[in-house]
C-alpha cells in the first residue's frame, strides 16, 4: 500500500504538460536587422545635394552649385535632430552621416571652388583645393573619435558645414555679381586653404546643440526667427557670407580674448 502511495502523483495531467513544456529552452529572440528610414532620408538628401553641387559646377552652373551646398547644410542639420527627437540614433546612421559630410562639405566645396576659380592658378589651385579637402577629412575623423569625450556645447575646430558655407557663399556672391572666377583666384587661394586649416585647428566654436526645439519659447522668439528670414531674403548670398565669416572668426577671436584675460 505504501508503494502505491509513493508511486502516485499529486499533479494533474495539465500540470504535467506544463512542467514538461517548461523544460524546453526558448529560442533566442533575434533582433530585426535593418536601418531607420527617417533620419537616413535626410542624410541621403544631403549627400544628393553635395553630389549635385559637383555636377552643377562641372556644367558651369556655379550659382546652383553654391545653393546646393547650403541645401546640404540644412539636410545635415535636420538628420541628427530628427534622429534624437524620434530616438532613432544608430551606428549606421552616424557612419553614413560622416561619409555624406565628406562628399557634401569636403569634396563638393573644393571642386566647386577649383572649377570656378582655382584651376586658373594651375598647381597652386589644386593644392589649395586639396588642403581644404584633407582638412575636412581630418576634421570629420577627429570629431568621430572624440564623440564621448568632447564638450557637446563646443566644437574643436571649425565644423565642416560652416567651412563649406564660407566657400559656397564666396562663389555665390562673386558669381552673382558677374565677377569672373579667375579675377578673384588669388582671393580664393587664400580663403579655401584657410577654411581647411581652421577645421583642423584647436579653436573652440559654439555648437548650439544646447538649443532644445521641443521646449516652449516666448512669443518674441518666434518674431526673431521671422526677422532672420526677412534679413536673409534681402540678399541671401551676402548675408550668409557675412554670418559664416563672423562665425569662423569667432574661434580665433575668442582664443585671443581668453589669452588676453589670462595675461592681465
Amino acid at each position: 500500500m505504501s508503494k502505491d502511495v509513493r508511486g502516485s502523483s499529486s499533479t494533474t495531467p495539465a500540470e504535467s504538460d506544463e512542467l514538461e513544456n517548461s523544460k524546453v529552452p526558448l529560442a533566442p529572440r533575434r533582433d530585426r536587422k535593418g536601418i531607420y528610414l527617417l533620419p537616413n532620408l535626410f542624410t541621403t538628401a544631403a549627400l544628393f545635394s553635395g553630389f549635385y553641387a559637383v555636377v552643377a559646377a562641372m556644367n558651369g552652373d556655379f550659382d546652383n552649385a553654391a545653393i546646393a551646398i547650403f541645401v546640404a547644410m540644412v539636410m545635415d542639420g535636420l538628420d541628427g535632430r530628427v534622429a534624437r527627437m524620434t530616438n532613432t540614433q544608430s551606428d549606421f546612421g552616424a557612419e553614413y552621416d560622416s561619409l555624406a559630410d565628406m562628399v557634401s562639405f569636403g569634396v563638393a566645396p573644393a571642386l566647386v571652388a577649383f572649377s570656378w576659380a582655382l584651376q586658373s592658378l594651375g598647381k597652386v589651385g589644386w593644392v589649395c583645393a586639396f588642403i581644404y579637402c584633407a582638412g575636412a577629412a581630418l576634421r570629420l575623423a577627429r570629431f568621430n573619435t572624440q564623440l564621448t569625450s568632447s564638450d557637446k556645447n563646443f566644437f574643436t575646430g571649425l565644423a565642416s558645414p560652416s567651412a563649406a558655407a564660407i566657400i559656397a557663399a564666396n562663389v555665390w556672391v562673386f558669381h552673382d555679381s558677374s565677377v569672373p572666377g579667375p579675377d578673384v583666384a588669388w582671393w580664393m587661394a587664400l580663403v579655401v586653404p584657410v577654411a581647411g586649416l581652421l577645421m583642423v585647428s584647436n579653436f573652440r566654436y559654439h555648437s548650439f546643440k544646447g538649443l532644445d526645439l521641443r521646449d516652449k519659447v516666448p512669443f518674441v522668439a518666434m518674431l526673431a526667427v521671422v526677422m532672420v528670414f526677412v534679413v536673409v531674403s534681402i540678399d541671401p548670398a551676402k548675408v550668409l557670407l557675412g554670418v559664416f565669416t563672423l562665425y569662423a572668426l569667432s574661434g580665433p577671436l575668442n582664443e585671443g580674448w581668453q589669452r588676453y584675460k589670462q595675461s592681465h
